[in-house]
């Protein structure tokens, strides 16, 4: 199976990596592809603490699962946003933990949030020049996000910006919507914006495989007693629309601390991609030294921010704790990301991926 998989290692990859590479890194578009009529969700980690990674690698070489890596732009811009990782040192990080761990399973770098927010050509040439810093690097898979724009300007907006990666043939996700934060009341994604914005971009040409939505879902951590409100039915009638217009599927944000009983039924409302990062950062940092916790908690206090804009302050200290701690987190993030990959019915989608792909040739 693997080597068959091996063969579709896109050729940039393959320059990056050499050829006696065994690290198995897929484009998103072949994956998505593939995999579209498999009820399963691909786990989407934003891994914004690198110590969680090899967890995740040892749950999904066991299950047989397909995974995918990824940060946001303001978690892992060019100048590193907030967790100190470049594209360059997220992509490395990863490709040198595939090594060491022997990671053989099919998995996808992903830019998650390639965010323009306005029209201003100064946004525009931001996102541009992040895909070509990941393209250069590894990623292959984009999600564009222009959202916060009109559904006319979104469309403009990411039709231009896919171009380098239709050109690659690269893995692509469009955002609709962005979920809600503490304090936001962010009005849900209606079926009727759907059809309108992904029509709009398919008569520019430009062909999807996913759509992420704005369903109810929160990012972060829930509160003490607060409820985990995702419209399901309101999902679902966007799935359908967008697998009539082609796509293979949306994606989910905001899984940290949605029920494993709800994450399960996700897949039969359309869900073929679950994006999870305040999980990890939390597995994170509980294994961290007790002193560099506190350490990280008072730089949060004292300058008012949330816990995860110390990952970046914090990262020369991250990356350099002890062997028993880092032992611990992956043992964490391994228990962890089974429970996910088994609840997301994930367990032997890499070999129905070499299937797919070999049937496909």
């Amino acid at each position: 199976m693997n080597k068959q998989l091996l063969e579709r290692v896109p050729e940039k990859i393959r320059q990056i990596l050499g050829n006696q590479s065994a690290v198995c890194l897929l484009s998103g578009k072949d994956v998505f592809t593939s995999l579209k009529d498999e009820k399963m969700i691909v786990m989407g980690c934003n891994t914004r603490i690198k110590h969680a990674i090899p967890g995740i690698m040892k749950a999904a070489e066991e299950l047989d699962a397909v995974i995918a890596f990824e940060l946001t732009k303001s978690e892992g811009g060019i100048n590193g946003g907030y967790t100190g990782q470049t594209p360059e040192i997220f992509c490395e990080t990863i490709f040198e933990y595939a090594q060491r761990f022997k990671f053989t399973k099919p998995f996808v770098i992903c830019g998650d949030h390639i965010t323009v927010q306005d029209t201003s050509p100064e946004e525009f040439s931001a996102a541009r020049e992040l895909i070509r810093s990941q393209i250069e690097t590894g990623y292959t898979s984009f999600a564009l996000d222009a959202s916060f724009n009109p559904i006319q300007q979104n469309c403009e907006i990411v039709s231009e910006l896919a171009q380098a990666v239709i050109a690659l043939d690269y893995g692509l996700e469009l955002e609709l919507g962005e979920e809600r934060q503490k304090g936001d009341k962010a009005s849900l994604t209606t079926a009727s914006e759907a059809e309108i914005f992904l029509a709009g971009v398919i008569a520019r040409g430009i062909e999807p495989q996913l759509l992420s939505i704005n369903n109810g879902s929160k990012r972060g951590n829930y509160l003490e007693g607060e409820i985990v409100k995702i419209d399901l039915s309101r999902t679902l009638k966007i799935y359908n629309i967008a697998k009539s217009l082609g796509l293979t599927g949306l994606v989910q944000h905001g899984i940290t601390g949605t029920p494993l009983h709800l994450v399960g039924k996700l897949v039969d409302y359309g869900i073929q991609k679950a994006n999870i990062g305040t999980l990890w950062q939390n597995v994170a940092h509980a294994g961290l030294p007790l002193e560099l916790m506190d350490a990280m908690r008072l730089w949060a206090r004292e300058n008012r921010k949330d816990i995860k804009y110390a990952t970046g302050i914090f990262k020369a200290e991250i990356d350099a704790i002890p062997a028993e701690n880092t032992k611990q987190i992956h043992e964490m993030a391994y228990r962890e990301a089974r429970e996910f990959l088994t609840a997301f019915n994930a367990r032997g989608s890499a070999s129905k991926l070499a299937h797919a792909l070999l049937h496909n040739r």
